[in-house]
């Protein structure tokens, strides 16, 4: 009897050692194939490091990489021309794998996400058939976000969206081991399918409201619907991606402040806040990615203006320059609002924030375990901040809504300004002080920018226009020095 004992408390032993050893291989395996990371890198430079390294976002929201390259081949109608992503105005550095602002990081899988490069990556070209050169940190005027929210959208709504077509596709351009072809039918297509179609995309789809186009995002709204997960409004406050190098310049112990209407105290503030956006559910190393990203912005100094300069007429301009702008932008008014009911620019931006909602984004923060400095909850929003225009020769289209294409557009009074043109065209306009705006390639490549719609006016900032067209180039030229 106790030999049978023995026997069978031997065999209740190995089988519950095996049992555990399945569920440790398992246990690992689900580890390996869905949550060990690998670093990406290494970057040759500060420069590469900002436009490619991963900030967290495939953590929770990464794109699996072969999903994300074959769309394009499988729903081209969805985009807005031919070439790929590469039709949605994203930079794209030759010889690269992905675009700037993209980043893949083998989270179990090779997954990708974006960063603040998509937006903040500047391009121009001084010839139509000449390589775009890139700017990191300036304005991605050229970048059509909502092209590209759209698009996954519509591809997730497509009944095509499946693992037998996925899977066909992907098998075209690399050979899945078959467990990960299980994986991918049976886990990650299901769910990166429901995933999107989860993302509700419908308040911006409003018939009295203008596609953002290339350059813009409706910036509040999206902190308010994504991070927040507040009620829709009813508001639309389109603005153009600004530039975000030189961050050192902007001093909130002087009372300067930060986004259009200066409804953040610091650049770390913004930083973070732009970044939770991306990443949803910060990890361990988010705030030394905030850390470096603050460092590299801080210390990184404006893009000379690349062309000639007539020295001696910028000289004359610069007189203009003190008498016309200065009051504003080289003064104790620089980085502080200027009210609305002064500077008479589109109030829809202003509308489509409140007290209430920065009051959310600083408990959303606070819930996930982010400190920062939290926005500002309690003084008026009633203006627009009177921005510094280090680097303003690369900041066009111009104005917070990217409503007036150029420098020269915009010393004239805003009846005589363009009511329409097109916005994402990269070839600069020397003499004008910003992008072509007009003509066959800027209506191919862009999007037609309408200032009668809503958010889109061009009225208001009516400073220097009353110049000569002679002083008006005499401040132009000057204006390429700073």
């Amino acid at each position: 009897m106790p030999e049978r004992m023995s026997r069978k408390r031997n065999w209740v032993l190995s089988f519950l050692l095996l049992v555990a050893l399945l569920i440790g291989c398992g246990a690992f395996l689900a580890w390996y194939k869905f949550f060990r990371e690998q670093p990406d890198g290494p970057f040759v430079s500060n420069d590469e490091r900002f436009m490619y390294a991963s900030i967290g976002g495939e953590n929770a929201a990464g794109l699996p990489y072969w999903i994300f390259l074959v769309l394009p081949r499988m729903f081209p109608e969805y985009l807005p021309g031919p070439g790929g992503y590469a039709s949605l105005g994203i930079a794209w550095e030759e010889g690269r794998e992905l675009p700037v602002g993209f980043t893949k990081k083998v989270v179990g899988f090779p997954r990708v996400s974006n960063t603040c490069a998509v937006c903040h990556t500047a391009s121009y070209r001084a010839t139509p058939d000449a390589t775009p050169v890139f700017v990191p940190a300036g304005p991605g005027h050229t970048a059509n976000v909502q092209g590209f929210f759209r698009f996954l959208r519509d591809c997730a709504q497509d009944p095509r969206f499946n693992p037998d077509n996925l899977l066909e596709e992907i098998k075209r351009v690399t050979d899945l081991s078959l467990l990960d072809q299980l994986l991918y039918r049976f886990v990650i297509i299901p769910l990166t399918r429901k995933a999107l179609q989860q993302r509700s995309f419908d308040w911006m789809e409003r018939e009295d409201m203008a596609a953002w186009g290339h350059g813009r995002d409706d910036a509040m709204n999206l902190t308010k619907y994504f991070m927040l997960e507040m009620r829709e409004d009813g508001t639309y406050g389109p603005t153009d991606f600004p530039s975000i190098w030189n961050l050192k310049k902007y001093q909130p112990e002087r009372g300067m402040r930060m986004n259009w209407d200066g409804a953040t105290y610091n650049a770390r503030s913004v930083l973070i806040d732009s970044a939770l956006g991306i990443v949803a559910e910060p990890q361990r190393d988010f705030l030394h990615h905030i850390d470096w990203l603050l460092d590299y912005l801080s210390n990184l100094p404006p893009p000379p203006y690349p062309f000639p300069i007539d020295q001696a007429l910028a000289h004359a301009g610069e007189a203009l320059f003190t008498a016309e702008c200065a009051r504003c932008h080289r003064s104790e008014r620089t980085g502080k609002r200027v009210p609305l009911t002064e500077v008479g620019t589109d109030e829809n931006r202003i509308l489509s924030w409140s007290h209430a909602a920065a009051r959310a984004a600083n408990a959303k923060a606070l819930e996930l375990g982010v400190q920062r400095r939290g926005m500002i909850d309690d003084e008026p929003l009633n203006g627009y901040i009177a921005v510094h225009l280090d680097g303003v020769w690369l900041r066009a289209p111009y104005l917070h809504n990217g409503s007036v294409p150029t420098l020269r557009d915009l010393l004239k009074p805003a009846a005589e300004r363009p009511q329409m043109f097109y916005r994402g065209y990269d070839l600069y306009d020397q003499a004008a002080m910003g992008f072509v705006s007009a003509g066959t390639v800027a209506e191919r490549v862009g999007n037609l920018h309408d200032t009668r719609l809503r958010g889109n006016g061009n009225q208001g900032h009516e400073y220097g226009t009353g110049l000569s067209e002679e002083e008006r180039q005499a401040l132009i030229e000057y204006l390429k020095t700073l």
